[in-house]
């Protein structure tokens, strides 16, 4: 059996960190996630796999090349309008049965597994239990595991039994593809093929009972970053000076160095060639990427910092992503609470949206630089190669490439 895995989405609910790399190579715990798909996929026994990519592809295919350095075969389809899922896996056309999964959902290896061993038929399809279901596909399935129906994003959904985006198909699904019309957001979607399938009572469903993690929003992210995290092993393999205080699992890789004075509260992950200090504070779960230095007195909470990002002295980050190449200059903050304590709500595709977190800090797009003693507000984001100057406060989202001032009147007097 061959797997499919659809990775051609931008992911603009977590934009600005895919403004400038798709969504399925955002770091999580020191590889891309699209990484902890196709080992999944490997451990489950599959080592055929082929990849749709889209847009920025390129950065999928040069990292991931033939697979050859995962022990598997990989290849690629190129995916040049994004039309749907449906469409996508079109573009297939394998003539067995095959295995569907998305690249940017984290499951275990025992459930991909298990939806194979369990497939009859056209279709087979995973589900979750959630404990909200309201943004998902609710699935009813009958005594026998066939499925009834599947309504999707109710606003009173009937169970918290949801479609979770794995399949098994047949060949005889691309018939039914071909018949698929397209929906109301304009695409070919694998759940209207299902629509189909499922008058003839051609789908099956089996229920997952392992990790399930759906990467859609930057709070989902940070949750996958803590799941993975408290999953990590305790490893120390760079240095670590004299006077540094560790409690907990901490992975220190290779070249990195913690310097004196430090604390670390795991599990935090730090990269390859990353300095943290002198009398650096990391709090739990906190991954730290390669080639980053953290300077004195900076404290890092709960948070995903990218590659080569500098953070100086006397800074503070809280319940936030940072993405690749940005530099605060010292006294940089990053607010993660509301004065009313109340959740902290974030802007996603235009929309105000509750995170529903008491504490949510920023995100931050790729290259971006922040001047001495720049406060950001808690939930805001700033787009990539964006530039803040001294001293600003950021109460709005900023837009990609831009450029933000604070202008004084001064006035000068004779002593």
């Amino acid at each position: 059996m061959r797997a499919l895995i659809l990775a051609a989405g931008k992911g603009t609910r977590l934009e600005p960190l895919t403004e400038t790399q798709p969504k399925a190579m955002l770091p999580l715990v020191g590889k891309p996630l699209l990484q902890h798909v196709v080992e999944a996929v490997r451990e489950a026994g599959i080592k055929e796999i082929t990849i749709v990519t889209g847009y920025l592809g390129e950065a999928i295919r040069s990292y991931f090349g033939d697979g050859s350095a995962l022990g598997i075969s990989i290849d690629y389809l190129t995916q040049e309008q994004r039309l749907g899922t449906a469409h996508a896996i079109a573009l297939a056309r394998f003539d067995e049965d095959f295995l569907v999964l998305n690249g940017d959902t984290l499951v275990d290896s025992e459930d991909i597994a298990r939806i194979i061993a369990a497939h009859r038929g056209v279709a087979t399809i995973a589900c979750h239990r959630v404990s909200d279901a309201r943004g998902y596909g609710v699935v009813t399935l009958d005594k026998d595991g066939r499925v009834e129906r599947i309504e999707e994003k109710p606003a009173e959904p009937e169970s918290n039994l949801i479609n979770a985006g794995i399949y098994v198909f047949s060949p005889e699904v691309f018939e039914a593809i071909e018949r698929t019309p397209l929906s109301p957001r304009g695409e070919y979607e694998i759940t209207t093929t299902l629509e189909l399938l499922l008058r003839r009572g051609e789908v099956r469903g089996v229920e997952i009972a392992g990790r399930w993690l759906d990467i859609g929003t930057p709070w989902n992210y940070l949750e996958a970053s803590r799941v993975l995290l408290e999953e990590m092993h305790h490893h120390i393999a760079g240095e670590v000076e004299g006077r540094v205080s560790i409690r907990g699992k901490v992975y220190l890789a290779e070249g990195a160095v913690i310097r004196s004075g430090s604390y670390i509260e795991g599990p935090v992950y730090i990269g390859e060639g990353s300095i943290i200090g002198p009398n650096t504070y990391l709090r739990s779960f906190t991954a730290i990427g390669d080639g980053c230095r953290l300077g004195n007195a900076v404290e890092v909470k709960n948070s995903i910092i990218m590659d080569g990002t500098h953070i100086a002295h006397l800074s503070y980050v809280g319940d936030s992503i940072i993405g690749r190449n940005c530099n605060f200059g010292a006294g940089a903050k990053v607010g993660n609470l509301r004065l009313d304590n109340a959740n902290v709500k974030m802007r996603i595709k235009g929309e105000l949206v509750d995170t529903g977190r008491r504490k949510m800090g920023a995100v931050i797009g790729d290259n971006v630089k922040l001047g001495l003693n720049v406060m950001i507000n808690a939930g805001r984001k700033i787009g990539s190669g964006s530039m803040i100057g001294p001293g600003v406060i950021v109460y709005r989202d900023v837009p990609r490439n831009s450029f933000l001032l604070l202008r004084q009147d001064l006035e000068l007097r004779e002593m």
